[in-house]
């Protein structure tokens, strides 16, 4: 397993975000598709997008907050089926395919990640996983169906904002991957996509997270900025709007709700905001919500030991030791590992 090198002008970016995350600029990059032979997804069976029908994203959300919902509560494979299902029922849509790749990611985050650093996520990448091929395959079933919606103008607000989230996702893999540039693109291109979609629809509030994100971290992190503006342009940000843009998507966003209070939550307990009440607070409203997730538990415990109540962090990792026990898959292995490990730093 290979450590993000230290002088990487992202790792800080790193230490703070996870995954709709890691977001910190990564949830807000991405570069150009991979070539078509990488990015094709092994064993798809869909249709070619121009033979397929056309179902509004409005039709699919019951099912999709169904399957966002599972992915929350750290039901990996429930919430795959019902992306699955829905790809199957509804070809010509992206929101399958993208919701799918959410799940992925988050798997690959997730088994590769140093969970127990305390900012949480600090981190750690491998060159490629197994999943890889599946994720890059998904990204890209979903984008090509996105543009398609595009050019046909056919639920334009939301076919940008589905083709903006597969932006934001494969920017958070290629963070993952300490590929600089590649994120920093895809950050851009995310952003340019959901700002046009909330011009047309400012009610499509799930952007928000996108462009709150992107805000923050671009103003919070001076040098990347200077950096990535002489390469590519990249444009200035807000830290306050981002912060304003975040916590509207935590309050009001849809399929990403629980994705920005995390998110939003992560930036109060960062050292140039300190509001850790605040963070503590948006993270027991997480694992009240989602209590299978052993990572709610396992943040929140971080936090609580963090604001200087070491017992009750103690516990919750001891429950986050359990709730990980419970789980058959290998990111409940992985939390499980790392709650360990931070029980066995506090001595117990």
């Amino acid at each position: 397993m290979q450590v993000i090198r230290e002088n990487s002008p992202f790792v800080r970016i790193l230490r703070y975000k996870p995954g709709w995350v890691a977001l910190a600029i990564l949830l807000a990059a991405a570069p150009a598709l991979p070539a078509p032979g990488q990015a094709s997804r092994p064993a798809s069976n869909a249709a070619p997008i121009e033979n397929q029908g056309f179902t509004p994203d409005a039709q699919l959300l019951p099912a999709a907050r169904r399957g966002m919902a599972a992915v929350m509560n750290g039901d990996s494979a429930g919430a795959t089926r019902i992306f699955q299902d829905l790809e199957r029922q509804h070809p010509d849509s992206p929101l399958g395919y993208l919701l799918e790749a959410d799940v992925v990611w988050w798997k690959i985050y997730l088994t590769t990640g140093n969970l127990v650093d305390p900012d949480v996520f600090d981190v750690v990448s491998k060159s490629t996983t197994p999943d890889d091929p599946r994720f890059l395959g998904l990204i890209h079933e979903a984008t090509s169906r996105a543009e398609a919606r595009v050019r046909a103008k056919q639920d334009l607000a939301r076919s940008l904002v589905d083709e903006g989230m597969a932006y934001g996702l494969l920017a958070r893999f290629y963070g993952l991957r300490d590929n600089d540039l590649p994120t920093a693109r895809a950050g851009k291109k995310m952003r340019a996509l959901l700002l046009r979609a909330l011009q047309i629809d400012p009610s499509l509030t799930d952007a928000y997270l996108g462009v709150g994100i992107y805000n923050y971290f671009v103003d919070t992190l001076p040098e990347i900025v200077k950096l990535l503006k002489f390469f590519i342009g990249l444009p200035g940000g807000s830290r306050e709007v981002g912060l304003q843009q975040l916590e509207l998507a935590a309050t009001k966003g849809d399929l990403i709700r629980g994705e920005a209070q995390f998110y939003l939550a992560k930036d109060f307990s960062r050292g140039n905001e300190r509001q850790y009440e605040r963070s503590l607070v948006l993270f027991k409203q997480l694992a009240a919500q989602y209590p299978k997730n052993p990572l709610w538990t396992l943040v929140e415990g971080s936090l609580e030991i963090r604001t200087g109540h070491r017992e009750a962090g103690r516990d919750l990792y001891r429950q986050a030791v359990e709730k990980s026990a419970a789980l058959n898959t290998p990111e409940g292995q992985a939390l499980r590992s790392q709650s360990q490990q931070a029980l066995s730093k506090l001595g117990s």
